[in-house]
């Protein structure tokens, strides 16, 4: 079986340069319009592998010229990762230097030390999950022998990046900035500022330090943009882009007893992370006096003029556009699509061939190649409905269901574990990911998965139906955990996050930027979200386990409606049981440590007898033996304890590692409690206001619930959003759907329907996909059949010059969108191909028993599981990301994904050339494309990898390529029994590494 693991997980690199030949390289993340280093800018034109002006860049590293320079003694590029990493510069001259690190942050935050010179210089450096670059020092040290090595050590099989060093000669460092100020904020990082940032400063900084304040200490204001830019009596608080260099991160790090902030208790470390992120990302804050003033007046909202915004618009038939090519269209969707394209002077590209096309709807459709059968059989197909033939064979796969239930999980932010400091694995959690796959695979009408994921729970029903539907609420309990503390658990959070989700998942709204204030772009109010709050804290959510409360509790037993009643009874006796073996463990080391302490004690009172006595010579002697008296009389008291604590901590293990005799799972139900929620001030749980009557988004009229109804309107909730909000939350979905077709969705901003999203390219059509779906009774299968069998979809990727020039990022679809496969997807190809993709669903994850989750803040959870099921089936971590999804985009399951990104990094293409599963799948693939004739089995390899025949050019090279191969092998003194089948192993490695592998047209 094999597994996944980060590329060269553990080797020592070594990398030695003189001084004469040692390259100015640096490597940062660009933001700014130019690049200043050393007080000068590099524009473009003098830097290698680098585009300014805030655009994306491919590599890791840049390659500045000139080269040398007087106060530089020498920088290189290491760009070396693993777990043990030595890089050594040589020809240095005799002196002191300055070194700074670079390190790549790459989104797995792991933890390890780095050493200048064999001495630790920064020890347990975990970095951050930002996918971006950190600049460490400066360490200062002296050569003698020309030398400097920087190492980095991960004992805890952790993995440092190292991307760049500078050696400075001593006192000669500039002063140049590495970052600007992010003066036009994205929406992404206003999003990161609204959830992240603001209710920080709001909950902790505000009291003191905003135009609010009864006194403002320090001359620092935080409640407005200019005043966080500005600083306070010290001077400025912030070095955008550099985390270490900025007084208020050292000030919230507690560095300094005197500058500690804020000064009676330490922030955690997750918010630390937060602001930590928030200033290397240039400090980005969408506040303005405009927008400071609207908030703090709190204008009332024109609601008739709120309600024309295009997504908030009741649902109707748009017309169908007339078109001058009136034989092209074989739709009304066609209709849409071509007359923009016409619009534009431009004409739709040729239709795709068969083989690209059967292609492109698999791996739509299931995520998984044809096979070489599968493409013959549709090529000798001449019916006309053929290919709707394939696509109904698609949609009724299994496969289908695991396909498209990642796309929704994305969304959903699924996770294994629940996201606070120590990361809990949720063993249950499962149960909701494969009640969406078999949800999808049901065809379940839209609407009906909407209803249960939010109320399953009080819908209902028996048996296996009512089991389902109360798993289905696994989508609210999935919410993320915080912190470590247990008296005043900061539950406000976790419903800030079901909210936040709830809003974008379903509504396409941040509505959870409603929690300090009236949202400042978007017509929903405090008092909505406070109204939407009082629904979800009447809502008792499932308790995961964390550091300090380590026992799971309030999960829902799978058992028929007449057995809920001694199910409910016996997990709380289970409880109760538990809890008081954990007490007696308590209970005995805290008596373990007073009789310890008391022998120590009445040691020490002989020692002071004996002192008072004893000649000043025999002093030293007389203390040496009363501290072994001291240690021994300690240890044989805390000895006569050991056999009943571990006996005690024996039963407490087992029994909370006991089974209970039915299934659980991790969801919701109403809570004892339901009421309406009051308004906290600024977010702030603490500053409670007026009281607000549960009800739904004003802009949609604001529906109450009835004060008859005394659940806690969850029920209700799923409602609203069909009725209501049926117009919008049907426009959001049938937008996903589009966006996982094409690559991109007819609104860009598939999570933002508001006014910081991106309008429609193609409105009308839109709302045509929006009103189909509904009269289809919400199928999406009928949705998917619709939108594949369209003459748009089945056009070719390529584009006209005319349509590059005019479109060149094909908004207007005159080709079909080529597109990268994501992570899920190549990796189940690799299985697929190598005939061992496991098919079969997954079950429990094979975490640790419950004894032994003993997680901590400081030792989290963390772990992969090796499985040759499909990926949807990996075990998925809220902070430790999966190390091979991390590679290749896969979704951050700590926050909604809408759209993946598409890098193109070096670890990409070094994991499919060096790859164990590469290497192991490329083998697997050799053995069984076997046969006498070369070229029929080079035939067979194309046919399998790209659903095509081999070119005479591509067989010739082909064949080139195995027989040198075949010779160095030999040369190299390759065994005769593997020589074969490693020459054609090379062969498949290479061809893994094509782009029509890995992109699909």
């Amino acid at each position: 079986m094999t597994v996944l693991r980060p590329l060269l997980l553990c080797v020592a690199a070594i990398v030695s340069m003189t001084a004469a030949d040692a390259t100015f390289v640096r490597a940062v993340n660009l933001n700014g319009p130019a690049l200043t280093i050393d007080e000068r800018s590099w524009e473009g034109k003098d830097a290698a592998n680098v585009k300014v002006e805030g655009k994306a860049f491919a590599n890791q590293s840049v390659a500045l010229k000139p080269a040398t320079d007087t106060a530089r003694a020498q920088m290189i590029r290491s760009s070396r990762w693993g777990s043990k990493v030595d890089v050594e510069l040589g020809g240095l001259p005799a002196g002191q230097f300055q070194i700074f690190l670079y390190v790549w942050e790459d989104n797995h935050s792991e933890r390890f030390d780095l050493l200048v010179n064999g001495a630790v210089v920064q020890e347990g450096f975990v970095s951050g999950a930002t996918g971006a670059w950190k600049r460490l020092g400066p360490w200062s040290t002296v050569t003698k022998d020309g030398k400097v090595t920087v190492s980095a050590r991960a004992p805890d099989h952790g993995a440092a990046n190292l991307s760049g060093i500078e050696v400075w000669t001593a006192g000669t460092v500039p002063a140049a900035p590495l970052a600007a100020f992010a003066d036009t904020p994205t929406s992404d990082q206003v999003e990161f500022f609204e959830k992240r940032i603001r209710p920080v400063l709001v909950e902790h900084c505000y009291d003191c330090h905003s135009a609010g304040a009864k006194k403002i200490n320090g001359g620092l204001v935080l409640d407005s943009r200019a005043g966080v830019r500005t600083g306070g009596d010290t001077g400025a608080i912030i070095t955008a882009g550099d985390p270490d260099a900025s007084m208020l991160i050292q000030a919230i790090r507690h560095l300094d007893e005197d500058t500690a902030m804020p000064p009676k208790e330490k922030l955690s470390p997750a918010i630390i992370a937060d602001l930590e992120q928030w200033v290397r990302m240039g400090a980005p804050d969408p506040r303005s006096d405009d927008t400071l003033a609207a908030v703090q007046e709190k204008e009332a909202i024109d609601w008739n003029a709120a309600r024309q915004w295009w997504s908030f618009r009741p649902l109707t038939a748009p017309m169908v556009p007339s078109v001058q090519d009136v034989t092209w269209a074989s739709s009304d969707l066609d209709h849409f699509v071509l007359a923009k394209v016409e619009q534009s002077g431009l004409k739709p590209a040729a239709d795709s061939d068969k083989r690209a096309l059967i292609r492109r709807a698999t791996y739509d459709l299931t995520g998984l190649p044809p096979t070489p059968a599968e493409v013959d059989a549709f090529l000798a197909d001449t019916r006309a409905e053929a290919f709707a033939d394939i696509i109904d064979r698609l949609l009724a796969s299994p496969r289908y269901g695991e396909r498209w239930g990642r796309h929704w999980l994305d969304v959903v932010r699924y996770a294994d574990s629940a996201g606070d400091n120590s990361d809990f694995p949720i063993p249950q959690m499962r149960r909701y990911r494969d009640w969406v796959i078999d949800a999808f695979n049901r065809d379940m009408p839209y609407d009906r998965f909407v209803r249960e994921q939010l109320a399953g729970d009080l819908l209902g029903g028996e048996g296996d139906e009512r089991f389902a539907r109360v798993t289905a609420t696994g989508y609210l309990a999935n919410a993320r955990r915080f912190g470590s503390r247990v008296g005043d658990y900061p539950w406000h959070l976790t419903i800030e996050d079901t909210i936040d989700n709830l809003g974008r998942a379903f509504l396409g709204l941040s509505v959870s930027c409603a929690r300090c204030h009236d949202h400042k772009f978007d017509p929903i109010t405090q008092r909505d979200y406070y109204a939407l709050y009082g629904i979800f804290n009447s809502t008792r959510y499932p308790w995961p386990g964390i550091e300090l409360d380590q026992n799971q509790r309030d999960m829902f037993p799978l058992v028929p409606n007449d057995q809920m009643a001694s199910a409910f009874a016996a997990i709380t006796e289970r409880g109760a049981a538990q809890k008081k073996l954990d007490q007696a463990v308590k209970d005995l080391k805290a008596e373990q440590k007073k009789v310890e302490e008391e022998a120590r004690k009445a040691v020490k009172e002989r020692l002071t007898e004996a002192l008072k006595t004893a000649a000043e010579a025999g002093r030293k002697e007389i203390e040496e033996r009363f501290k072994a008296e001291e240690k021994q009389a300690g240890d044989e008291a805390k000895k006569s304890f050991d056999e009943r604590l571990k006996t005690a901590e024996k039963s407490a293990a087992d029994h909370q590692s006991m089974p209970l005799p039915f299934a659980l799972a991790y969801a919701v139900t109403d809570a004892a409690k339901r009421e309406d929620a009051v308004v906290q001030h600024k977010g702030d749980p603490a500053k409670p206001g007026e009281r607000v009557r549960r009800h739904f988004l004003s802009v949609f009229g604001g529906a109450e619930l009835p004060s008859t109804d005394r659940s806690s309107g969850r029920q209700a909730l799923a409602e609203w959003i069909f009725t209501d909000g049926g117009a919008l939350s049907a426009r959001v979905i049938a937008n996903r759907v589009w966006h996982y077709h094409f690559g991109r969705g007819l609104v860009p901003t598939p999570n933002d329907f508001g006014k910081q999203g991106k309008p429609p390219t193609h409105p009308e059509l839109l709302d045509h996909l929006a009103l189909r779906l509904k009269n289809l009774g919400w199928s999406l299968k009928a949705l998917h059949r619709e939108i594949i069998l369209s003459r748009t979809y089945q056009q070719s990727s390529a584009l006209s010059d005319e349509a590059l020039a005019k479109d060149p990022t094909n908004e207007l679809l005159s080709a079909f969108p080529r597109r990268r496969l994501d992570a899920e997807s190549l990796r189940d190809t690799l299985l697929a191909i190598g005939g061992n993709l496991d098919l079969t669903p997954a079950g429990d994850h094979p975490f640790p028993p419950a004894s032994e989750r003993k997680f901590t803040q400081h030792n989290p959870f963390k772990a992969e599981y090796e499985t040759e099921r499909r990926s949807v089936y990996l075990m998925t971590q809220r902070i430790q990301r999966h190390s091979y999804l991390a590679v290749f985009d896969g979704a951050d399951p700590s926050t909604s994904t809408p759209v993946r990104p598409t890098s193109t990094t070096p670890l990409q293409a070094l994991f499919l050339l060096n790859d164990r599963l590469v290497h192991a799948q490329a083998q697997r693939v050799a053995e069984r494309i076997s046969g006498a004739d070369p070229t029929a089995r080079v035939d067979a390899l194309y046919r399998t990898l790209f659903a095509r025949p081999a070119n005479k050019t591509e067989t010739t090279a082909a064949l080139n390529f195995l027989d040198g191969t075949r010779t160095r092998l030999k040369a190299a003194g390759a065994s005769n029994d593997r020589l074969e089948s490693d020459t054609w192993s090379s062969l498949v490695r290479v061809l893994f590494r094509l782009n029509e592998f890995v992109y699909l047209d």
